[in-house]
């Protein structure tokens, strides 16, 4: 029988192996920041674009050599905030209901039926929000809707692929509640909306704004449904929520496949790449300081 590994050297080993697992995933994202500052930056440097008329400028017309990424900038934002705005009332009102109204429905129906909802692929909204949502911009707005394509239907489609999660998250937020504060709460003779409200709610703060910040996460960077349905105009700035627009990631798929490597308009692009990587750091630092000080409240 073969004698057994000393306990100090196979510690020794899962100590390598996660160690050695770490430095490699560290490796790959300062690689792919690396990577993408390189080619973002040479926009400014190498091909000498102005980086204030680059992040300013309201006209993205490369055949011109015109590279003003506002329009886009506004296209994102817009989306992903409306969306937010749609989806947030919805996503907090199903978790009070699921955790605090009827926990048996919502463990047995209600959480199964939005993790199907998950799984859904980014072209089926996609699809449903060009056939769908863009018709009933048509026949509720007629012809101020034009096509019906808009921020408004990229909106409503992102309202709806980012509900699943931040429903998701809110149900776990809301469960993570200690029970002893609800039992605290009717004990002083508060009712249930008062103890969901003042109570449940108000510990659950700051996992439902981490909730919130992920679903505006995917939203920012959602690609394939947004660009079936906003109507990838990217040559000027959008004056309304039925205009047609773009966004950073639609304009970053619809050029890429035509951008001859190495020259500005190409450049150009991986900027916009760029500031979607920024970006995405950003939500990540507010979502790690939203949940230091949510520890920090809890003691």
């Amino acid at each position: 029988m073969a004698n057994p590994m000393p306990k100090r050297r196979l510690e020794n080993i899962g100590l390598s192996i996660t160690g050695f697992c770490v430095a490699l995933v560290a490796l790959v994202v300062v690689t792919l920041i690396v990577m993408v500052a390189q080619q973002g930056l040479t926009t400014f440097f190498v091909d000498g674009l102005d980086p204030v008329a680059f992040f300013t400028g309201q006209n993205w017309i490369p055949e011109q050599e015109r590279y003003g990424a506002l329009p886009m900038i506004v296209g994102s934002f817009a989306v992903t905030l409306l969306s937010t705005a749609i989806a947030l009332p919805v996503a907090i009102g199903s978790a009070m209901f699921v955790v605090e109204i009827a926990p048996g429905f919502g463990r047995r129906v209600f959480q199964p039926f939005i993790e199907l909802l998950v799984g859904i692929p980014s072209v089926v909204y996609g699809v449903l929000g060009l056939y769908v949502i863009n018709s009933l911009m048509r026949a509720i707005f007629g012809d101020a809707a034009g096509t019906g394509a808009g921020i408004l239907s990229g909106s409503l489609v992102l309202a709806i692929m980012i509900l699943p999660t931040v429903t998701t998250l809110s149900i776990d937020a809301l469960r993570a509640v200690p029970e002893e504060y609800r039992s605290g709460s009717y004990a002083l003779g508060c009712t249930r909306w008062q103890t969901i409200w003042h109570v449940v709610l108000k510990s659950a703060l700051p996992s439902l704004m981490t909730a919130v910040i992920l679903g505006m996460t995917r939203a920012f960077g959602e690609t394939l449904a947004v660009q079936m349905v906003i109507g990838g105009v990217e040559r000027s700035m959008p004056s309304g929520l039925l205009d047609p627009a773009s966004t950073l990631t639609a304009a970053l798929t619809a050029g890429l496949t035509n951008a001859v490597s190495g020259s500005v308009y190409y450049h150009a692009l991986w900027t916009l790449g760029l500031l979607l990587l920024a970006m995405s750091l950003v939500f990540i630092l507010i979502i790690h300081l939203i949940g230091r000080k949510g520890a920090k409240a809890r003691g």
